[in-house]
């Protein structure tokens, strides 16, 4: 086929034929195919082969002069066409470029018809097929200019080419935009981008969504490329061809060269694992391969100083490679090799030791020193689990991953989990849910909130004993209602309690009420009290607190929904008809009979009545023998020093249980057991302080004797106790940072008495108490004189399972308090940081006994890290470090929240601008009320000097007949009139009244 075109009037036409053109050789064809208007006749016409398909073949070469494009493109056309027409072909072409280039009007002629405009059509796109063909042939033997650019550019970023298109004369003609790289490997030229106007752009595959076209609107040229997410094989030769296809050739050049060198940061390819096991003697090769442009240098050290090679140790393969030949204890450690160009330098360390048991990994990746973003985010995404196994928080549903990564040698690895000391292939709740594998990892999906607890993690490999890690799972969810009671009883005139059963994780923060279906609010009410669990306290139980309740728990996860409605019934509690003495006192030997009875009230059950030790505990299994119970009466017979102590007696119905309490006093027997020790220690001693426990009768006093001795250690010592009776006693001459356990026995006549309690105190470490200083010359020299002790003070412990929790009003730090020397502790401090440096949280001190902290100005969308400091005197411990990022509405949380204080704000400001302008007004109007009050007494005046005048027969008539009026005279309308109101007083301005100058000008009118 042939095609013929006049691209200045944008107007086509395309001719059948029967050409039958032969595939190029060795040519690379581009898939860019001009597209035909579907209402054209071409729409139509069968398909062609694909050597006749209207695509641009590649080129490289400088695009020529527009002016001379359309000869150049004619003559190619009929060369290509000769060699490829069998028979009449070649006469067809000819005379359809003929018939195109001679007459205009056919040229101009819009497509209407079905045989010349599908002619002309054919012939425009077998010159345009033509022309770029050609160009591609010729460009082979173009060199690339001197000029050309050079451009250098980093692996991941972007860059623009920049190209200009100059048109001829400096007028806009159609062109066609095309950019070639030079495939090096083969020599030949790859169309990544093609443009024409309006049809769809071509883009080589591996460049598609990253090369554009800048925007008309930017600084650079209008053929300029961006070139983005380079990669390595983006580097080599490219060039910017714009062709004009209505000019000459040779009357314009456009194009230009570019070449992109792409820089990369190095990346090991190779690496040595982190954990080698070896045994003296070995021989062991550690390789160490990077790739990064420059080509990456390799270094190598060993315990952070460089390797020197030695007979038995040697760098080879330009430093990739690290031999050595036999293993000595002196070549075991930390060998790190280091990758670095000019874009930067990444590690990796390997540990070299002598085989043995297995052991459990604590580093997170092999290249954890890599110091390129890039490459740390692929560490991240390469190695998400962290090991040893890790405290989590998960929410309830969600699957849970525990890790447990083990190296040996040898390496037959066994990996066993336990939950709680059982392994977890055995708790029947986890059966299911619970998944081991190949690399140790504890997968529980998904997870339960009775799966929270303590995870842990046992390695072997049968060499040794084994190893083991544990992690603390943590299941969140929505606070819930476990149990709803149909039926719960208050006891008329008693304290109260309506129950809320509720199992809340993280902790709950609080419950709502509603009475008879309408909310309750028990803070207005004075005789109501919402408990630490939620449940409802009744001071004093009335009938007006009968109803149906029902609760709804919340925490920061939110709420399972409300409980089923509780029908609260008022009903008298159950009354002692006999109660217990409060003394028994009895001698050893004796018996002791204790009565107790109740009666229930008027539509209750009958309540139980049983006996029991103080506090709740059951009766000894060596009193049950001697010990009859009647009814509600008890009776002990042959008492024993241990039948010493409080009894009650527990009366209990649906509806309230009451207690009486009584106390048994054994006399003449040896002295009862001390309580309540106490120890304090230094580096050297231990101060014990007790309480005494019952003497044996009121007539008997006793003494102490302390026993101690060394933990370990199985004989032990004793002190008595001075001066007789004390309750205190401090041991000297123990040794530092040792643990003691002690007992203090009583005595009086009748012999020793009970032992108390171990109670086991260890003495302060002496550098904890001091940092030494030792003395020193004016050059550094140590001189021989005793060193200076500076008081440092005792570390307590650290405060543990610190956690960050978001709450209604904020976020919630909390932590428990230290399991060692939680005694010594003074006060907490809460560090954060944001970056690298820690900053004080708190502005005050945080008392020893709190163990929570409310931060409400945390923002939003940061990553925070939160540490607890529990100090002591003169020292300090420190928790673990906590990550808490901060979701990122609350930012919009704070946006919100300054929206509505504006608009409050704002109201309030109208309020009161509104209440101003009252007050304004009210003022005036009271200025008003006594000007108008002046005026009334001034008029008051003015008719008692005319009263005055009429009395003293002044010529009063005269001068009204006349009209003049004298000064200081005020016309009325009567004398008897009342001015009571005095809006009906108008003021006049004029003379006062005083002024005797001026007359005829009345002051005031009414």
């Amino acid at each position: 086929m042939g095609v013929c075109a006049d691209l200045g009037s944008h107007r086509c036409c395309r001719a059948l034929s029967h050409i039958q053109p032969q595939p190029p050789k060795q040519q690379q064809q581009s898939p860019y195919q001009l597209p035909i208007s579907e209402g054209s006749p071409a729409a139509a016409a069968p398909e062609p082969a694909a050597a006749d398909s209207a695509t641009i073949p590649s080129t490289t070469t400088l695009t020529a002069s527009p002016a001379k494009t359309a000869a150049f493109t004619v003559k190619t056309t009929r060369r290509r066409g000769r060699r490829r027409l069998d028979g009449g072909g070649d006469e067809e072409v000819d005379a359809a470029i003929a018939s195109s280039n001679s007459n205009p009007s056919a040229r101009s002629s819009p497509i209407s018809s079905s045989g010349p405009a599908t002619r002309s059509i054919q012939v425009f796109k077998f010159v345009l097929i033509s022309l770029l063909s050609l160009l591609a042939e010729n460009s082979q033997a173009h060199n690339i200019p001197e000029d050309a650019v050079h451009i250098t550019a980093i692996l991941g970023e972007g860059v623009i080419f920049n190209c200009h298109v100059e048109f001829p004369n400096d007028h806009p003609v159609p062109y066609v935009l095309q950019w070639d790289k030079k495939v090096s490997e083969t020599g030949s030229d790859l169309p990544i981008y093609i443009w024409y106007e309006s049809y769809p752009e071509h883009i080589e595959e591996g460049y598609k969504g990253r090369v554009s076209r800048v925007s008309q609107d930017s600084p650079f040229g209008s053929a300029s490329l961006n070139l983005t997410n380079i990669r390595e094989s983006d580097q080599g030769w490219y060039e910017c061809k714009v062709v004009f296809l209505n000019r000459d050739p040779k009357q314009h050049k456009n194009g230009t060269w570019f070449h992109l060198d792409v820089h990369a940061p190095p990346r090991f390819s190779v690496t040595p694992e982190d954990i080698i096991y070896v045994n003296l003697g070995d021989s062991i090769i550690l390789n160490c391969q990077a790739d990064g442009t420059p080509t990456p240098e390799i270094l190598w050290y060993k315990d952070a100083n460089p390797v020197d090679p030695s007979p038995t140790v040697g760098i080879f393969n330009d430093g990739t490679e690290l031999r050595i030949s036999t293993i000595r204890h002196e070549d075991i450690g930390e060998y790190t090799c280091i990758a670095r160009n000019g874009e930067g330098q990444v590690s990796h360390t390997a540990r070299v030791i002598i085989a043995g048991g297995a052991v459990i990994m604590d580093k997170a990746a092999p290249d954890k020193h890599a110091r390129t973003k890039s490459q740390a985010n692929a560490i991240n995404e390469r190695f998400a689990i962290r090991v040893p196994p890790t405290n989590q928080t998960k929410l309830e549903g969600e699957k849970v991953i525990f890790s447990c990564e083990a190296k040996a040698m040898p390496g037959n690895v066994t990996v066993r989990w336990f939950r709680e000391g059982s392994p977890v292939r055995e708790v029947a709740s986890l059966e299911t849910r619970v998944t081991i594998r190949k690399d140790g990892s504890l997968i529980i999906n998904p997870i339960k909130p009775d799966d929270s607890g303590q995870y842990l993690c046992e390695v072997t490999n049968g060499i040794g004993d084994p190893q083991s890690a544990s992690a603390y799972l943590s299941v969140e969810y929505p606070a819930k209602v476990t149990f709803t009671p149909t039926v719960q009883y208050l006891p008329f005139r008693l304290a109260g309690v309506v129950q809320c059963y509720i199992k809340s994780s993280p902790q709950l923060q609080y419950v709502t009420w509603t009475k008879d279906k309408r909310l309750l609010e028990p803070y207005q009410m004075k005789d109501i009290v919402v408990m630490a669990n939620g449940s409802l306290l009744f001071t004093r139980v009335n009938e007006e607190h009968q109803g149906q309740y029902s609760c709804t728990p919340y925490n920061a996860q939110g709420t399972h929904g409300a409980s089923g409605f509780m029908d609260v019934l008022v009903r008298k509690p159950p009354a002692f008809t006999v109660e217990p003495d409060t003394l028994y006192q009895r001698k050893v030997g004796d018996s002791v009979e204790m009565h107790c009875d109740a009666v229930e009230a008027e539509g209750t059950e009958r309540p139980t009545i049983k006996w029991q030790r103080q506090e709740g505990e059951q009766l000894a299994d060596s009193q049950r023998n001697r010990i009859k119970i009647s009814g509600g009466n008890m009776t002990i017979e042959n008492l024993r020093r241990e039948d010493f102590g409080y009894y009650q007696c527990v009366v209990s119905n649906e509806v309230a249980t009451l207690m009486a309490v009584t106390q048994l006093v054994i006399e003449g027997t040896q002295p009862h057991a001390p309580y309540n020790i106490t120890g304090k220690a230094t580096e050297s001693s231990i101060t014990l302080q007790w309480l005494p426990g019952y003497s044996g009768g009121s007539e008997y006093k006793q003494d102490y004797t302390i026993w101690f001795r060394e933990a370990g250690v199985n004989d032990w010592q004793t002190i008595s106790v001075t001066p007789s009776g004390s309750t205190q006693v401090t041991i000297n001459g123990l040794a530092s940072g040792t643990t003691y356990e002690f007992q203090v026995v009583g005595r009086n006549v009748l012999g020793d008495g009970m032992m108390s309690k171990v109670m086991t105190v260890r003495t302060l470490d002496l550098l904890a108490y001091f940092d030494i200083f030792f003395h020193t010359d004016s050059r550094g020299k140590l001189v021989y004189s005793p060193p200076r002790l500076r008081v440092k003070g005792p570390k307590p412990g650290p405060p543990r399972n610190v956690s960050v929790t978001e709450v209604s009003n904020g976020f919630l730090i909390t932590w428990q308090s230290p399991l060692e020397r939680a005694h010594i502790v003074k006060f907490y401090t809460i560090k954060y940081r944001t970056d690298a440096q820690w900053k004080t949280l708190n502005r005050g001190q945080i008392r020893p006994e709190e163990t929570q902290y409310l931060v409400k100005n945390l923002v939003g969308g940061r990553t925070y890290y939160f540490r607890v400091l529990a100090n002591s005197e003169k020292s300090y411990e420190s928790s673990d470090e906590v990550k808490f990022p901060v979701p990122a509405r609350v930012k919009h949380k704070a946006i919100t929240a300054g929206v509505v204080g504006g608009i409050l704000f704002f109201i309030v400001a109208i309020i009161l601008s509104v209440c101003a302008v009252k007050i304004c007004n009210k003022r005036k109007r009271r200025k008003q009320e006594k000007e108008f009050n002046m005026v009334a007494c001034r008029i008051t005046d003015a008719r008692n000097i005319a009263a005055n005048a009429a009395n003293n027969h002044h010529h009063l008539h005269h001068n009204r007949s006349t009209g003049s009026i004298s000064s200081g005279q005020v016309p009325l309308k009567n004398n008897t009139e009342h001015y009571r109101d005095y809006e009906s007083v108008f003021i006049v301005p004029g003379p006062s009244c005083h002024n005797q100058n001026r007359t005829n000008k009345p002051e005031y009118q009414v």
